[in-house]
This record gives C-alpha cells, sequence and structure tokens, in this order.
C-alpha cells in the first residue's frame, strides 16, 4: 500500500514538472524577439552578434533572448574558443516543443520581417571581439 502510495505522489509531481516546463515553452515563445530568434536559428547555427544584426538589437537583448530559449530547451550551446555558438536541439524534434518549432516556422515562411531578418542573416559580419574572423561574414553553418 505504501509503495502504491509513493508511486501516486511521484506521478503527480512528474505530471506537475512536465507542465511546468510546457508552460515555460509556451511563455518563451510570447516575446517577438524569442519568436524571431528561434526563426533565425531554424536556418543555421548563430553567434550572439549574427542574432544582433539580423535583428537589428542590442547585444544583451540577444543574449537575453538565447538565454531564455536555451533554458526552455528550445537550443543547444557550444564553446569555440571564448564565444557560444547556439543551434536548434535536434531531441526537440521527439515531443511538443518541436509542435511549436514547426508552428514557428510555418509562421516564418508567411511573415515578411522574418524573412528579412534571414536575408540580414546572410549579411551578418562578425563584429564582437569575441567573435573568430572580425569584420569578416559569417560562415558558420550546421
Amino acid at each position: 500500500m505504501l509503495l502504491y502510495a509513493c508511486m501516486q505522489v511521484y506521478a503527480y509531481i512528474y505530471e506537475v514538472e512536465i507542465m511546468r516546463e510546457t508552460l515555460k515553452a509556451f511563455k518563451v515563445l510570447t516575446d517577438e524577439t524569442r519568436f524571431r530568434i528561434l526563426n533565425l536559428l531554424l536556418e543555421r547555427e548563430c553567434c550572439v552578434c549574427e542574432i544582433e544584426q539580423a535583428l537589428e538589437i542590442s547585444q544583451s537583448k540577444a543574449s537575453r533572448g538565447l538565454t531564455a530559449l536555451y533554458d526552455a530547451g528550445f537550443l543547444q550551446q557550444r564553446k569555440d574558443g571564448l564565444w557560444s555558438l547556439y543551434s536548434m536541439d535536434k531531441a526537440i524534434n521527439t515531443d511538443y516543443r518541436g509542435q511549436l518549432v514547426a508552428a514557428v516556422q510555418e509562421s516564418g515562411r508567411q511573415n515578411p520581417q522574418m524573412a528579412e531578418d534571414r536575408e540580414r542573416l546572410q549579411q551578418a559580419i562578425r563584429t564582437s571581439p569575441r567573435c573568430s574572423g572580425a569584420n569578416t561574414p559569417c560562415a558558420v553553418g550546421n
């Protein structure tokens, strides 16, 4: 009997945690900047300065947006020397976040602003002192 009760409590806690993670994923996509960042990362891996230039936003706003998306489980991060590169987390294709990303991708195809963001991403120049090859076109790809 005690084992059954413990299993019920564990199942409840697990369900509450899943609900919190799901709500966090939805909340992170309610911000326009984070939505647009996700749209860029669907194209390829990016560093902060590429996001900054493509969206025409400050470095701090780009960093905060990337951190929120990373914390919600949408992104993976890898270090290359002193700087960080962000890309879509491939594991999301197996859960509800994959469906949310598919909705972002579909929305991006129909949104002129998001199309302009992707075009600016192609012209991004690494300007951050932490980026290698400063003042050269970004050539990082997935």
